[in-house]
């Protein structure tokens, strides 16, 4: 191989995202307690974004002769673009005008409000009172309990290094072998000294702790007072995996038990908990605020409006406008504020298209789904993001962004916006069903059936047939397991069954 030092000339075409829409997007993206959190962010990073307060000791607001309104102030600042090559002398200009026109009420050195400083207060101190304690742990449950049993120091130890293995979020179980937990050249009498401190961890709350495998967890939890408790506990030693498939004939010929009796005895089982470690585990609930809430107006239209009145108007500080024109301000003042002025109007400008974006999107999802929302769940119709993208006139990634996250009051309850896109199929007349329809159909068949004979797939196909949806049998399979409906086998109630 021949290597060499050279000079090489290169054209090469590149695709580049300019900054000021990588922001946009960004902003776009956001829903809107995010967008306040970047907002407060940006603010703390860049002096000169101001929040426009209303301050209720102010002078009446009613005159208008002195202050300009917010729509003329917005508008203003929304053309400042920071021109590098001309020095900003228009801008600039223009920046001094607009200080002529605004009340002359800041002092020459900036400073926050005592309502700002008084706001941020209340807020950190609700962050603290309002801040949950941390929940105690599987691990931390065990331990205590432990510690108050009078057993042997090493077996106590042995206890101990086994409830470190245990995780709530996989129900508590222990997935290691007990092997694994000693050293390497361990004796017999190691081995039966883990057996027994695994015993004591099994006998701690909550029942079923620290089991192997299903079976040994729900024997653990078996108390003879418990009804159909030798039942359950012969279900459970030799038939737990007949009982999953509902091979209620081949459990009674090797049990020897009655079907009513196995029935009575499941129905019993289902009471205890495959997984005890899991009332550790802290479900996370998400804290839902709409973005956009649509209502309906006397004449019946949808009206659409974005919830953000949470989300402060922003505006460019007037005192470093005055520095812009000061003599005194230095070169590095100057290239400062020249900076910060370019990324606060990026951002004004890129909240005002989110919100831009947001609602035309919005707008056209209700248009779209107005059956939706005028009947429910079963008259959605199938709708893909590229529709909405050719009808707003803008590019499918860019609805997807404005959508993401995003949620929806509606009359129908609040929904995430995402929830409107759905695939479809068509019917025997050629016109578009969604399969949220079609899976509600399916629901309803199921539930109707007769439980002595449930439907085969192949019977449900036919069903959904009758009502016009054409569906084939693996697409019905698929979402029966995914609505979490067992198999016609597994559905079938044997006790209705003709002896």
């Amino acid at each position: 191989m021949r290597m060499s030092m050279g000079l090489e000339a290169r054209q090469l075409q590149v695709q580049k995202i300019a900054p000021r829409m990588i922001q946009s997007m960004e902003i776009l993206q956001l829903p809107t307690l995010a967008l306040q959190e970047r907002i407060e962010q940006e603010i703390n990073e860049n002096p000169l974004l101001e929040i426009q307060e209303s301050d209720p000791l102010a002078p009446d607001e009613s005159d208008d002769s002195n202050e300009p309104s917010a729509d003329t102030r917005a508008e203003s600042e929304k053309e400042l673009v920071v021109d590098n090559d001309h020095d900003n002398k228009d801008d600039f200009e223009r920046l001094l005008n607009m200080d002529g026109e605004l009340p002359n009420t800041f002092d020459d050195s900036f400073r926050r409000s005592s309502n700002r400083i008084q706001e941020e207060g209340d807020r950190r101190h609700d962050l603290m009172a309002n801040a949950e304690m941390r929940p105690e742990s599987l691990n931390d449950f065990l331990l205590h309990q432990l510690a108050e049993m009078d057993i042997d120091d090493r077996v106590e130890q042995m206890a101990e290094r086994i409830i470190s293995t245990l995780d709530a979020r996989d129900g508590g179980y222990l997935r290691m072998p007990l092997n694994d937990l000693l050293p390497a050249n361990h004796t017999k009498e190691d081995l039966e000294l883990a057996q027994e401190a695994l015993a004591v961890v099994q006998s701690l709350e909550p029942n079923g702790i620290a089991a192997r495998d299903l079976r040994e967890c729900l024997l653990l939890q078996l108390t003879p007072d418990l009804p159909y408790y030798e039942e359950m506990k012969t279900l459970i030693s030799g038939h737990l995996q007949d009982l999953a498939e509902n091979r209620m004939p081949i459990i009674q010929r090797k049990s020897g038990l009655t079907i009513d009796a196995i029935q009575a005895a499941r129905e019993t089982m289902h009471k205890l908990n495959p997984k005890p470690g899991n009332a550790f585990t802290k479900t996370y609930v998400p804290n839902v605020t709409p973005d956009v809430i649509v209502e309906q107006d006397e004449d019946g239209k949808y009206k659409v409006r974005l919830d953000d009145d949470r989300v402060p108007q922003l505006y460019i500080s007037e005192y470093y406008r005055k520095r812009l024109q000061d003599p005194t301000s230095t070169d590095e003042e100057r290239e400062f504020i020249k900076k910060k002025i370019n990324g606060a109007q990026w951002l004004i400008d890129s909240i005002e298209q989110r919100r831009s974006t947001l609602t035309k999107v919005a707008e056209a999802i209700v248009e779209h789904q107005k059956r939706f929302l005028d009947e429910g769940p079963e008259a959605i119709e199938p709708l893909k993001m590229q529709q909405i993208a050719d009808k707003v006139g803008v590019h499918v990634t860019t609805v997807s962004r404005a959508v993401d996250d995003k949620w929806v009051q509606t009359p129908r309850g609040i929904l995430p916006m995402k929830r409107f896109f759905v695939g479809g199929t068509q019917n025997e007349d050629g016109e578009d069903v969604a399969w949220d329809t079609i899976r509600l159909k399916l629901q309803t068949v199921i539930d109707k059936e007769d439980k002595s004979k449930p439907l085969s797939d192949e019977d449900l196909v036919e069903e959904l047939g009758k009502a016009g949806m054409t569906v084939a049998r693996r697409t019905v399979t698929k979402y029966r397991k995914k609505m979490g409906i067992p198999s016609s086998r597994q559905r079938r109630d044997w006790s209705l069954v003709k002896k």
